[in-house]
């Protein structure tokens, strides 16, 4: 029941507190759990004032991307002037290649802190799903925790949306714990994926509230595509990779912890592995609970799971629901700042899994630009995982867009990971361990092992020829793939 101490109002009447250049943070991580109503209502109050010839344009905040929701509302509105910390919608990642939008792209477990120590200005409004709000300030959030307890504490006025589609069971699985500010932290006592060492609820100074706006929609998430033969491939080269560092006793008979980047190829990549039988059954400490994991869970392969959001379909939301008294106790959602915490992914012994644009041949990794030039998402926490994950393993297929692309080049034009973190590159061709090996090894061993045939004898060429050093390149070829995609639309371009 929704408290009437806070007065409902229509998205409308709410959104008329935002005045052009505010500062407005959103709930969300992923599409799960984000703003529906308010954000739709902005979008409308933009097209309307620029139809008056009057500025309507915000600072954007949310916890990762957002989806449709905000993100494709909003910038297909043209409201959106400045955008962090990470997106992944089309029409946004048109404005922010055309330069229309300034976009910062930060590590998400650094967000909390960038916004309570006032880095990235004030926050004017705070719009936060929720099934709840109780009269002395408790916030029970959705399907994602992410920044909302950082957002409900720091922004000067909150509007919240009691969603009445999302079980108020889903707080079961919440554990909201805030790190206190440096100098005063002390190790965050996390010692396995399912430890809960906070509260089932977020809180707000009810004074801040200026009310309630009532919505009753689903995350808009689709369905994951089946994995793909890549996909299956690359997973297959994962396993025995898994098993024959157990065997070797590098990884301890009862497994160690994943992490999967959020996508589907990293979907499809723990379904193939959980259904592997040599893999024991295991645990995950994560970004993203999605949907193969479901299955997973249910089958008995996958034992628990910390994530800061359920990333899944409608379907299999409805599965977690309709059978809580099962889930509730297996799954453990984060904010941001703890399930992407540096310190507690080394203690836990994290094996990192996350997906690339491409890499180079010496295992720096691209995660978020095309040529250099354009943003497709952003780095997520991708380089928190792979920075201090006992393993860090790269997925990438060997080739896209029918072979007019190499995913694996002399040099990356833009680098989010590079060679000193990534660990593992594994592509359908197969599994490179660079562990231990220096530069002109690793190269030897990526082009032999991850490159597809087609572009193998070039990149070969490429490393013999190149001017000899400590890490080999030849600074006027380097690029030489990336310029004939861009003057041909394939690396393989006229003149080769």
């Amino acid at each position: 029941m929704i408290r009437r101490s806070y007065p409902v109002l229509t998205a409308e009447e709410a959104v008329s507190i935002i005045q052009n250049g505010d500062t407005v943070s959103f709930s969300g991580f992923s599409p799960a759990g984000a703003a529906k109503a308010v954000p739709r209502a902005i979008a409308e109050r933009a097209i309307a004032e620029h139809a008056k010839g009057r500025p309507f344009r915000l600072r954007v905040l949310t916890g990762a991307s957002s989806g449709q929701s905000v993100d494709g509302e909003l910038a297909q509105a043209e409201a959106i002037a400045w955008r962090a910390p990470y997106m992944g919608e089309a029409a946004l990642r048109k404005r922010i290649n055309a330069e229309d939008v300034e976009y910062v792209d930060i590590h998400l477990s650094h967000l909390p802190q960038l916004i309570a120590f006032g880095f990235l200005g004030k926050i004017d409004v705070a719009v936060i799903e929720a099934t709840e709000i109780t009269s002395d300030g408790r916030v029970f959030l959705t399907t994602s925790i992410g920044a909302s307890p950082t957002y409900l504490e720091q922004a000067r006025k909150v509007i919240i949306e009691i969603n009445s589609r999302q079980s108020k069971r889903l707080r079961e699985m919440a554990d909201i714990f805030r790190v206190p500010r440096p100098p005063h932290r002390s190790p965050i006592p996390i010692f396995d994926p399912l430890s809960k060492i906070g509260w089932p609820y977020a809180t707000v100074d009810p004074e801040k509230v200026i009310g309630i706006v009532e919505n009753n929609e689903a995350d808009l998430l689709g369905d994951f595509p089946e994995p793909d033969g890549a996909s299956l491939q690359i997973a297959g080269h994962i396993v025995r990779f898994l098993v024959d560092e157990m065997r070797s006793s590098r990884i301890p008979e009862n497994f160690l912890p994943l992490q999967a980047g959020v996508g589907s190829l990293s979907n499809g990549v723990m379904a193939a592995l959980g259904q592997a039988p040599e893999i024991p059954a295991f645990k995950m400490y994560t970004e993203v609970f999605q949907d193969s994991q479901v299955d997973l869970m249910e089958e008995g392969r996958l034992l628990g799971a910390s994530a800061c959001a359920l990333t899944v379909s409608g379907r299999q939301l409805d599965r977690i629901v309709d059978n809580m008294d099962f889930f509730a106790e297996r799954i453990v959602l984060r904010p941001q700042e703890i399930s992407n915490h540096p310190g507690i992914i080394r203690r836990l012994g994290v094996i990192a899994m996350n997906t690339a644009l491409e890499a180079d041949i010496y295992g720096n990794v691209n995660s978020t630009h095309i040529c250099g030039i354009d943003i497709m998402n952003g780095i997520g926490g991708s380089g928190e995982f792979t920075r201090n994950g006992y393993l860090s393993i790269f997925m990438t297929p060997s080739i896209a867009k029918n072979g007019a692309i190499s995913c694996i080049v002399p040099m990356c034009p833009h680098i989010d990971n590079n060679e000193h973190s990534v660990q593992v590159l594994v592509t359908e061709q197969g599994l490179a361990d660079l562990r231990g090996l220096g530069p002109i090894q690793r190269a030897k061993r990526i082009i032999n092992t991850c490159v597809h045939p087609m572009y193998r004898d070039y990149l070969n060429r490429y490393l013999e020829t190149s001017r000899k050093g400590h890490i080999r390149h030849n600074l006027e070829t380097c690029y030489e793939l990336h310029r004939n995609l861009l003057a041909t639309g394939s690396m393989l371009g006229k003149t080769m």
